[in-house]
C-alpha cells in the first residue's frame, strides 16, 4: 500500500504560549481519534509533527496513524521559520519514498504550516531551497493564525495560504475539523489513483483563502504583535513566560485619528526546560519600557505576587513578600522597590 504521507510543522514561538498551544495541541488529538475511524486514511495516512521556534525539532517521527499518539506541546523562543523548513525538508529527504522502476513511492507529502507571527530571522535561503527542490513534490498548505502572520512569505511557499481567525474555542474545533476532513478527502483521493491532494469545502467564517494579489507590510526579526517575557521562578527555579498583547486604543477626537499603542497582560504561563532547548540563543537582544506594559501577573510556578522584577544581572524572576530576594539567574540578594525600567524581550 502506498503511503499518504502528512507532515504537520507548527509554530511553537513564545506568542503561541497559552490558549493558543493548548487548542493546537487539543487539534492535532482530534484529528487523530477522527482519522483512525476512517477506513480509507487508516490504510494510507502517515503522520509526522516537527515543532518550531527559534530552533526546530521533530516531535513525532513520521508513522502509521494506528501507532500515532498526541504528543505534549513545548515552547520556545524566536520565529526561526527558516529553521523549520530547514528540519521539514531535512526529514522529507530521510523518509519519503521515491519511485523507481522496481516500485511505486510514496503519494506526494502534504504539508500544513501553522504559523501565529512574522519570522525573526532571515528566511531567503531556506524560501529558496524550498522551491527548487520540494515545492513541486509537496502539497502544501499554509495557515495564518489570527491577523498577525507574514503573509507575504507564506505565498512564497505556496499558492495555498489560508487566514484562520482564531477568536473562540469554537473556532479552533471548526478549524482542526476541516484539517480532518481535508485529510479524509486526500486519502480518498489516493484510493481512487487520483491526485491526493484535495481540501474540504472552506468555512468563510471560520477560514478564508488569501488574496495573492493583496501585499501586506511587513516587519521582521521580531513579532510586534505580542510582548513576551522569559523569566525563573526564584522559588523553584523553573521557567515562565509573561505574556502582553497589543493593544490599540483610538483618541476620543476621532476627527484627529489618534491612536495609541500599548501591551496588556494576558497571563504568565510555566514552561518546560526545553523551552531553552527550542530558543534561539544568539539572538539580538531588544529591550522595551515597562510604561508600555499594563497589568501584572504572579509567578504561575510558586504563586509569587510580583512576576516581574529585574535583576542587576539584567534578568527576571519572581518576588514574593520577603525581605531579602534571591536572583535564580546569578544568585545576588537584593531588596526590590516599585520603578519603570527597560527590560529585554524575547523575540517569538
Amino acid at each position: 500500500m502506498r503511503r499518504l504521507p502528512i507532515f504537520f510543522l507548527i509554530d511553537i514561538s513564545e506568542s503561541m504560549v497559552g490558549e493558543q498551544i493548548q487548542a493546537v495541541e487539543d487539534g492535532i488529538a482530534n484529528i487523530i481519534k477522527a482519522i483512525k475511524t476512517d477506513p480509507y486514511a487508516i490504510e494510507t495516512v502517515w503522520i509526522s509533527i516537527i515543532v518550531f521556534a527559534g530552533q526546530a525539532k521533530t516531535l513525532v517521527p513520521l508513522q502509521e496513524i494506528v501507532n500515532f499518539y498526541p504528543p505534549k506541546f513545548p515552547i520556545g523562543g524566536g520565529t526561526s521559520l527558516s529553521n523549520g523548513l530547514g528540519h521539514l525538508m531535512f526529514e522529507l529527504r530521510k523518509n519519503i519514498v521515491q519511485t523507481t522502476i522496481e516500485q511505486k513511492g510514496d503519494w506526494k507529502p502534504i504539508v500544513f504550516l501553522f504559523t501565529d507571527g512574522v519570522p525573526t530571522d532571515n528566511t531567503g535561503p531556506a524560501i529558496s531551497e524550498w522551491k527548487k527542490n520540494w515545492q513541486s513534490k509537496c502539497n502544501m498548505v499554509a495557515v495564518s493564525f489570527g491577523d498577525e502572520a507574514d503573509t507575504n512569505i507564506l505565498r512564497e511557499l505556496t499558492e495555498n495560504v489560508l487566514h484562520f481567525k482564531n477568536s473562540t474555542s469554537e473556532d479552533y474545533k471548526k478549524f482542526f475539523k476541516w484539517v480532518t476532513e481535508s485529510t479524509k478527502t486526500s486519502s480518498i483521493s489516493v484510493q481512487s489513483n487520483q491526485s491526493g491532494f484535495e481540501l474540504a469545502n472552506l468555512d468563510g467564517i471560520v477560514i478564508s483563502k488569501i488574496n495573492p494579489s493583496i501585499i501586506t507590510p511587513t516587519e521582521h526579526f521580531v513579532d510586534s504583535n505580542f510582548i513576551v517575557l522569559a523569566a525563573k521562578c526564584q522559588n523553584t527555579k523553573r521557567p515562565y513566560l509573561l505574556k502582553y498583547k497589543k493593544v490599540i486604543e483610538f483618541s476620543e477626537f476621532r476627527d484627529l485619528n489618534l491612536q495609541t499603542r500599548s501591551y496588556r497582560i494576558v497571563d504568565g504561563y510555566q514552561v518546560d526546560l526545553s523551552y531553552y532547548e527550542l530558543s534561539d540563543q544568539n539572538h539580538n537582544q531588544i529591550s522595551v519600557n515597562t510604561e508600555e506594559l499594563e497589568g501584572a501577573a504572579a509567578c504561575p510556578c510558586c504563586k509569587n505576587k510580583y512576576g516581574l522584577a529585574l535583576c542587576q544581572c539584567q534578568r527576571i524572576h519572581c518576588v514574593g513578600n520577603e525581605k531579602v530576594s534571591t536572583c535564580p539567574w546569578c544568585g545576588i540578594q537584593g531588596t526590590y522597590v516599585e520603578a519603570n525600567f527597560d527590560v529585554n524581550r524575547t523575540q517569538g
